[in-house]
């Protein structure tokens, strides 16, 4: 029997609208829709992470086994470390709002196409794999969630046992085929997960976009870095392509397109996925700076030291020059890309960026944005629960409350 998602027609109009909606339905109890629980459903969520995580446990454990069949030393030294990675994840926020896009398009949490889309949130956390661990070594960071990044752990393990050549160079091009055999297992699981048929031929091309922007998002921040030259629209273009479209909106994108949504509704799923994703990696952006280590397990100023020409930093140069303030420029040109930065030249570069109204300035921006995305959510979705549920995941993805708020930079790449 051909699966249920190969019949639905992806233009089908669903119960969603950008106009006021009309006379109320009696909604079904919360406590029996998808185990959601109160305004926020936090138990539904808690839910659907476990069920990603046991289709991403299942998938890895595949692909694991496939591996010893190629070669012994290829399992255990790169594929299970993939694999670990993977598994370590954080709160799952691109699978959920995948969940939920789907669910705003009328999915059923119950029904037989609940599986499918779970793996290709599974999927989706592959994918995020392989941007991290990349990440990771285009930045020369040293943590990753409070643990040695993928390169330097596979560095250490070059010199422990005694290896020939430079560790360094071995740790790099190690994590560096991890990262490139995450997007093959991302790429595999998508394609396995949906049956052909019109909503695979539609979820496609969300998917081939996202893949695109995100390398573009990364070789334009790589790019602005070098040129040094920042200013405050290229590096929004850069939030845009490299975190906010794959974090938030492509993920939305796709959940629509799973559930059936006509164009309206993906037309305002991406505004919202837009406007929040922006307001994610903002916030982001403040957490490389002002953030404490304990929360975002990383040390603590490592955008500074590595240059970062982020929104914030662009404002602030900005700023400086407009001002004429001289030594605040002094403070920012000097400590952007200094990897001896000291604790006592962070602390004042920081008063630089609070002294000249930036911070506030972008935690103004951050509030609009997550503001802008959940108005419009209550415009077009009138299913109470999956409005709610995914107002506060808007804002606790820009850092602005809700009870799910996440871990400071436990999500960001």
């Amino acid at each position: 029997m051909r699966h249920p998602m190969a019949t639905i027609d992806p233009g089908a109009p669903r119960r969603v609208h950008d106009s006021p909606p009309g006379p109320a339905r009696p909604a079904p109890p919360e406590e029996t829709r998808d185990g959601d629980r109160g305004a926020h459903g936090s138990h539904g969520d808690q839910e659907v992470r476990l069920r990603v995580e046991e289709a991403l446990r299942r998938y890895v454990a595949e692909r694991c086994e496939e591996a010893e069949r190629v070669d012994d030393s290829f399992r255990v030294q790169l594929a299970a470390a993939v694999s670990a990675f993977a598994l370590r994840g954080g709160k799952r926020m691109r699978a959920s709002f995948l969940w939920w896009g789907w669910r705003a398009a009328g999915g059923d949490p119950h029904g037989e196409d609940a599986d499918a889309v779970l793996r290709t949130a599974a999927a989706l956390e592959l994918l995020q794999t392989c941007a991290l661990i990349h990440d990771d070594v285009m930045d020369d960071s040293a943590l990753r969630r409070g643990r040695p990044a993928l390169h330097v752990d596979f560095a250490r393990r070059h010199r422990q046992d005694g290896m020939l050549g430079s560790p360094e160079t071995y740790g790099t091009s190690v994590a560096t085929l991890a990262g490139d055999l995450a997007l093959a297992w991302a790429d595999d699981l998508f394609t396995e997960s949906l049956p052909d048929g019109p909503v695979r031929r539609g979820a496609h091309g969300p998917w081939r976009a996202m893949r695109t922007e995100m390398v573009a998002g990364q070789f334009l921040d790589l790019h602005t870095q070098a040129a040094g030259s920042p200013s405050a629209a290229t590096a929004l273009r850069v939030a845009y392509l490299k975190s906010a479209l794959y974090t938030v909106e492509r993920p939305l994108h796709l959940g629509a397109v799973l559930g059936g949504a006509d164009d309206e509704l993906i037309g305002a799923l991406r505004f919202v996925g837009h406007n929040a994703g922006l307001a994610f990696q903002l916030r982001d952006d403040l957490l490389g700076v002002f953030g404490d280590p304990r929360q975002t397990g990383k040390p603590a100023g490592d955008d500074v030291r590595q240059g970062k020409t982020t929104y914030l930093v662009a404002l602030a140069l900005a700023r400086a020059e407009a001002l004429g303030d001289k030594g605040a420029r002094t403070v920012l040109r000097e400590s952007l890309g200094d990897p001896g930065l000291t604790p006592e030249r962070l602390a004042r570069f920081r008063e630089v960026l609070t002294g000249l109204g930036v911070r506030a300035a972008v935690e103004e921006r951050i509030e609009r944005l997550g503001e802008i995305a959940v108005r419009r959510l209550h415009r077009v979705c009138d299913d109470p629960v999956v409005a709610r549920r995914l107002a506060a995941m808007v804002r606790a993805a820009a850092g602005t409350g809700g009870e799910t708020a996440r871990t400071p930079g436990t999500e960001a790449r």
